[in-house]
């Protein structure tokens, strides 16, 4: 309940009040990440494995105990988990920046839209025109949606706190040394596949909640289904193509292209049906990204008390079974091994006394002492 309790006020602090402007915890992290990455760094897997698993497992203990030390502080908890999910979370700003690029670009301030796409994605914007500012700001919204807000909620339900630490620190790392350059080609490949890992439900969830919602910004429900199913798998990543195929879908435009990033340039293939995105289509965008966020938060509040209550209790189950099945197997071996001691004692003895004189039961009872010697 207290995990309950706290992502539900996390995700209310980050719907009403947006990233803090200063101190930002992940801005930190980010510092000591690259802090980290210089002392580690060198172009091969295994030192990207283990800058992973330092600047990873650091948020995930730390997590971690904070949860032991408030297991019977619930309302501690709460706290915790609330200020850890609106750390961790970005629907807020992710909407704003969606709404404040559509209306720059309907004011026709081209070189102002330019700059403001640095604040949703890496892409060279210099030479963007208004179709190709507009798709990017559609294809980072859908992307985003499941990285900024679903997963967060999704790992903090299933994890608590050290899920939401854990998967922030994940997808950071991912943004700063999981793409393609010269420099992380090998060294960002473990960040890059741990962040795909732990997305692989997320963004389907949100490919699924994307359709599920498109009537809130006069989407078609059954052409984003059509479209999802049919494109969400044609995209070079495992998880952004199931949230853009969803969202060209609700919207009713085609998504995808050519892509020149600085210094490179990727050719991703088409995703939907329908005219290029224009600026009317981003706040239909933003729209869409809000109520996920929202249908989100309730199935993360709803699975520590339904669910997860559930998957703990069998697990318990088990984990008793398994205990109770050691200790019964322990104590029927003792029994038995002392009651055949007992068993062939008395025997022996019998037949010694018994049989003292007869050649056979003195054989007898040397055998059976032997035996069990044995």
């Amino acid at each position: 309940m207290a995990n309950a309790v706290g992502l539900l006020a996390g995700y209310a602090l980050d719907r009403l009040l947006g990233d803090p402007r200063r101190w930002h915890p992940v801005a930190g992290f980010g510092q000591a990440a690259g802090a980290l990455e210089r002392r580690l760094y060198r172009p091969d897997r295994t030192a990207g494995t283990a800058f992973t698993a330092l600047a990873v497992g650091g948020p995930v203990l730390l997590g971690a105990a904070a949860a032991a030390a408030t297991r019977h502080r619930p309302v501690t908890r709460a706290v915790l988990v609330a200020a850890g999910t609106w750390s961790v979370l970005g629907g807020r700003t992710l909407r704003h920046e969606a709404t404040v690029m559509g209306r720059t670009l309907r004011d026709g301030d081209l070189p102002a839209a330019r700059r403001r796409l640095g604040n949703l994605c890496g892409r060279d914007p210099s030479t963007l025109g208004e179709s190709e500012l507009a798709r990017a700001t559609v294809e980072s919204v859908a992307e985003n949606t499941s990285d900024a807000v679903v997963a967060p909620l999704l790992w903090g339900a299933v994890a608590g706190l050290p899920g939401l630490l854990g998967y922030r620190a994940a997808n950071t790392l991912d943004a700063m040394v999981g793409h393609r350059s010269a420099r992380y080609a090998r060294f960002g490949t473990p960040a890059a596949r741990l962040d795909d890992a732990l997305n692989l439900v997320p963004s389907r969830l949100t490919g699924l909640l994307t359709v599920a919602v498109a009537p809130v910004a006069h989407g078609d429900r059954q052409r984003a289904w059509q479209v999802w199913l049919r494109d969400r798998n044609d995209h070079p990543s495992p998880n952004a193509g199931q949230c853009e195929a969803a969202m060209a879908g609700a919207l009713g435009v085609r998504l995808g292209g050519r892509n020149v990033y600085f210094g490179r340039s990727e050719v991703r293939p088409f995703l939907g049906d329908g005219p290029r995105p224009e600026a009317r289509h981003l706040k239909r965008a933003a729209r869409i990204s809000g109520a996920v966020g929202l249908a989100a938060v309730g199935l993360a509040a709803a699975y520590p008390v339904t669910l997860g209550r559930l998957i703990g209790a069998v697990g318990r189950r088990g984990l008793a079974a398994v205990a109770g099945g050691r200790v019964r197997a322990g104590g029927t071996g003792l029994a038995a091994g002392v009651g055949t001691r007992g068993l062939v004692g008395r025997r022996g003895l019998a037949v010694g006394a018994g049989g003292r004189g007869r050649a056979g039961g003195v054989d007898a009872g040397v055998g059976v002492r032997r035996g069990n010697g044995r």
